[in-house]
């Protein structure tokens, strides 16, 4: 378990909050696939790509319109490793400048978010023009709304989405890229744990010069049928029309949907599947936000940051994981269920802190490995004094449940530098967890398994962090980790 530190190295670890209060700048992260870390912007050969495609067999073909789409986007497989990836193939005319496909290329990859499917390579070889993206297993949103078989999206879903892709349209503009093109129900996709993401190409135009929509007039920005320029107000306009079909759970054309809003009869536009399940509020507020966005004047429509201070309000069931609301198999979750849990584990599992509190005191000190006996006897200098006392004092807070004091005392501990506990470092991770900041307590269960790489309970507390902190699959893994620690340790 040692090495695999590294995978939630301190370097890389960023804030994540839970779902319904992510800021777009706490969404920049090393893109994760599969609970791995994605590599930066790669140049991959033409050869590699027909590798990972299978000669690009058709077979292998994910795009809407399948071969006759004018580009299209192609399943594969790496050959260094097991991740998916999606391969979009432009066609051969699409970018005859080499150079302005790479800059451009290169622009949007230096994204990096869990609110989009990345984009983490391209190709540019001959006449040949590709791009590589994280791959999204679970379909694409008009999938979900137009086609689905076994149940409807469910409305707290509904404004999930809504949320997420404002949330992508928001980070994308703090990083300069506000245009996006042809946005529409078939840019949006779902990921392992049923999030959804929006897909990296659409940040791309088609071609040096081509349409920016391919979509039906009637889906389409007045200003560009006027001007034919995609502006950030266009991506709005294009949002509104997404509002209306996770609304109506169709696809309406805009003017028909505003003359229903304006005469008052907005009703008539929720999904039939809906009925019951949503409040009147919420409903008439999604409505009033589409409006806003479907403005014919762009200066009149909402911008990204307003769309998601509207949209986190409506958030009422942000704790429950999307593949729970999607109705999607979760293989990691039943992995862990399948697990033989110790007490600690269950109790991470829930994040029961009290009930980590109570394990953490039963515990003590016995399992620093002979670092707490070492102390007893390098009390012979004043310094090392005051340091002993600084973890008594800690001692004494935690065990009263004064957690803001244990901090206190548990950091003069650790930067007096003269002694190494990873008691402490747990301690004190749980003391974060009870004042609700999950991201310094995972760092010190990280460095608690630093110091004692083969330690369960290092182990169990980095899940309960990552469980604190909406990283459900990373959490598991980690839980599973403990288990298998505990287990090793109660046999030798």
């Amino acid at each position: 378990m040692g090495a695999r530190c590294s995978k939630f190295s301190l370097c890389w670890f960023h804030s994540h909050l839970k779902p319904s209060v992510l800021e777009s700048s706490d969404l920049e992260t090393g893109a994760k696939n599969d609970g791995n870390v994605w590599p930066s912007f790669t140049e991959f050969s033409f050869e590699q790509l027909k590798a990972a495609t299978s000669g690009f067999s058709s077979d292998n073909i994910v795009s809407e319109h399948g071969e006759k789409a004018p580009n299209v986007v192609y399943k594969g497989k790496l050959d260094n490793n097991d991740r998916w990836i999606a391969v979009k193939r432009f066609n051969r005319l699409a970018w005859p400048d080499s150079r302005q496909f790479l800059e451009e290329a290169r622009s949007v990859g230096s994204l990096r978010s869990e609110r989009l499917a990345n984009l983490i390579g391209c190709c540019c070889e001959g006449d040949e023009r590709l791009l590589v993206a994280e791959f999204m297993p679970h379909e694409t949103l008009a999938r979900h709304l137009f086609h689905w078989e076994n149940q409807p999206m469910k409305w707290a879903m509904r404004l999930r989405v809504a949320l997420y892709l404002a949330q992508a349209l928001e980070y994308c503009s703090s990083k300069g890229r506000a245009l996006y093109h042809d946005l529409n129900a078939y840019r949006v996709l779902f990921d392992q744990d049923g999030n959804p993401r929006l897909s990296c190409f659409g940040l791309m135009k088609n071609s040096r010069d081509g349409k920016s929509y391919s979509t039906n007039l009637a889906f389409t920005p007045p200003e560009y049928l006027r001007t034919g320029r995609v502006t950030p107000e266009s991506v709005v306009y294009s949002f509104g029309t997404l509002l209306l079909d996770l609304l109506s759970g169709k696809h309406i054309p805009p003017s028909h949907a505003l003359d229903l809003i304006r005469g008052k009869n907005f009703l008539m536009l929720m999904d039939s599947a809906l009925e019951g399940h949503f409040s009147k509020d919420d409903g008439t507020e999604l409505v009033r936000l589409a409006s806003r966005c479907l403005q014919y004047e762009p200066r009149e429509r909402p911008n990204a940051k307003s769309l998601v201070t509207s949209l986190l309000s409506l958030q009422k069931e942000a704790e429950v994981p999307s593949y729970v609301l999607m109705g999607i198999p979760h293989e990691t979750t039943s992995s862990t269920q399948q697990l033989s849990l110790t007490p600690f584990g269950e109790a991470c599992l829930r994040v029961d802190l009290t009930a980590i509190h109570e394990i953490l005191e039963k515990i003590g000190y016995k399992d620093d490995e002979g670092i707490a006996n070492e102390l007893s006897f390098q009390m012979w200098t004043s310094q090392m004094q005051e340091t002993l006392n600084s973890k008594k004092h800690g001692d004494t807070a935690f065990r009263a449940k004064d957690f803001a004091t244990a901090i206190e005392c548990y950091t003069q501990f650790i930067d007096g530098g003269t002694m190494v506990s990873p008691t402490v470092y747990a301690r004190r991770c749980l003391s974060y967890l009870m004042s609700e900041m999950p991201q310094e307590a995972l760092g010190d269960a990280m460095q608690a398994q630093v110091i004692s790489p083969e330690w369960a309970t290092a182990s169990y507390l980095q899940a309960a962090c990552l469980f604190s902190l909406g990283m459900e699959t990373d959490a598991q893994e980690t839980l599973k980790d403990g288990t298998k620690l505990e287990a090793k340790r109660n046999k030798s």
